[in-house]
């Protein structure tokens, strides 16, 4: 035994109890049908070419059932005379490669198969025009090629910087479709400009009458797609910021303002820009956003397969495992940190030999005179928060809510004799 084991071995965890917690979810029944609709009610206000092809540009976010938007966006324009093919917009991500971008997408459902069109990734741009300071302006190379442009995204609130645009179709335009050069020049100088940035950024490609159009997603706290819109180019920079405002409203979150411990079985970008969302975890890597609760520690078990290796998030963690740290792939991780100047993601936090000594140094290191008094929380990610695990000295904080369940008795830590967690143990019911 290590003298680091020797060290953590002893600490106690509390005991933990299931609990549920409800949040508002609105959630579209028929998504295909019901983004046909909204096209059909923005037509008149749409500028279709007379022909030729238009790019459906798709992030590498886990958007909620992003396979089956992208096919009915592929089959609207088809409806109306022209033939659609998909680009990847996603800035740096997928290791800032053709190859890494491409199956990001294709890992979402996002197939030449199922959509039924062409996949074209490339990281060529060319300059569309400069800002007055001086940043460049961005555009994928074959989008630009094409006679028409429609953006699909998720509008929900941004993990590192906050204005009336942040994660939507304004942020994807600058930042998605202007690949890794387009990304790196948004963040040159830093998210406190952020803000400005991508919306004049935006406009600058708006100009150029490439952008048809947005399709915007929001989704409910449960992950499920909760409203479906299509923003026609001329609209996009006046409807976008009323929809994030009912965004941050479907946001899920921890209904416990000060935490000791964080435990999160999982993090990646399939989860979150960062991992893990800092509007659920309270724990931002920049100054410009804030919000969520107070923690102490954070402890992060896993990465997820989605991820592919892309560990940005690990950094604002203080404690994880081995079997985590040995699941980084740096040519993932790092051209996000380099393009987007912010390295504290990417750093690395304590690692432990495994779950259990994760999960004790966390504790041990979380400034509590007494154990049984630990705040501690239990997560599987920050997508689902609807079950989630707590300690016992957090139950009178929330046995009198009428949005929680309480499921179930207080159970002990259960892990097997490597030390791992015992998943099934912790979370089936």
């Amino acid at each position: 035994m290590g003298v680091v084991e020797e060290l953590i071995q002893s600490m106690p965890l509390p005991k933990m109890i299931r609990i549920r917690q409800h949040f508002p979810s609105p959630v579209v029944a028929d998504i295909e049908q019901t983004i046909h609709e909204a096209f059909q009610q923005e037509a008149k206000h749409i500028q279709w070419p007379s022909g030729g092809e238009v790019a459906v540009v798709v992030g590498s976010r886990g958007i909620a059932d992003l396979h089956l938007v992208t096919r009915a966006v592929v089959a609207e324009i088809r409806r109306h005379g022209c033939s659609p093919f998909i680009v990847p917009g996603m800035g740096s991500h997928g290791g800032a490669t053709a190859e890494g971008q491409r199956e990001i997408i294709e890992g979402y459902g996002v197939t030449e198969a199922f959509v039924g069109a062409p996949i074209r990734s490339s990281m060529e741009v060319v300059q569309i025009g400069e800002l007055q300071n001086g940043l460049p302006v961005y555009m994928d190379r074959i989008a630009y090629g094409a006679e028409g442009i429609f953006v699909v995204n998720r509008i929900k609130p941004h993990t590192a910087f906050r204005g009336p645009f942040e994660s939507g179709i304004v942020k994807m335009i600058a930042i998605g479709l202007g690949k890794q050069k387009g990304a790196e020049a948004c963040h040159k100088l830093g998210f406190g400009h952020m803000a400005e940035h991508i919306v004049e950024v935006a406009k600058a490609a708006i100009g150029t009458g490439k952008i048809l159009g947005g399709v915007a997603v929001l989704e409910n706290a449960y992950d499920r797609i909760a409203e479906a819109h299509v923003l026609p180019a001329a609209q996009i920079l006046d409807r976008e910021p009323p929809l994030l405002v009912r965004a941050k409203s479907y946001m899920p979150r921890i209904f416990v303002d000060d935490i000791d411990v964080l435990v999160v079985d999982e993090i990646g970008k399939d989860i979150s820009g960062d991992g893990m969302d800092p509007n659920i975890t309270g724990r931002y890597a920049t100054p410009f956003a804030t919000g969520g609760p107070n923690v102490t520690r954070i402890c992060v078990r896993r990465l997820t397969e989605r991820t592919h290796g892309n560990a940005n998030g690990l950094g604002v963690a203080d404690t994880t495992t081995r079997q985590a740290f040995e699941a980084v792939e740096f040519d993932m991780t790092y051209p996000n940190a380099l393009t987007s100047t912010v390295i504290e993601p990417v750093k690395l936090p304590m690692i432990l030999a495994n779950d259990r000594l994760a999960i004790q140094a966390a504790v041990k290191t979380s400034h509590v005179l007494k154990e049984q008094d630990v705040r501690m929380v239990h997560i599987r990610n920050t997508l689902r928060m609807d079950v989630i695990r707590v300690s016992e000295s957090i139950l009178p904080l929330l046995r009198e809510r009428p949005d929680v369940e309480i499921l179930g008795e207080p159970k002990a830590w259960k892990f097997h004799d490597d030390g791992s967690l015992d998943v099934d143990d912790a979370w089936v019911e």
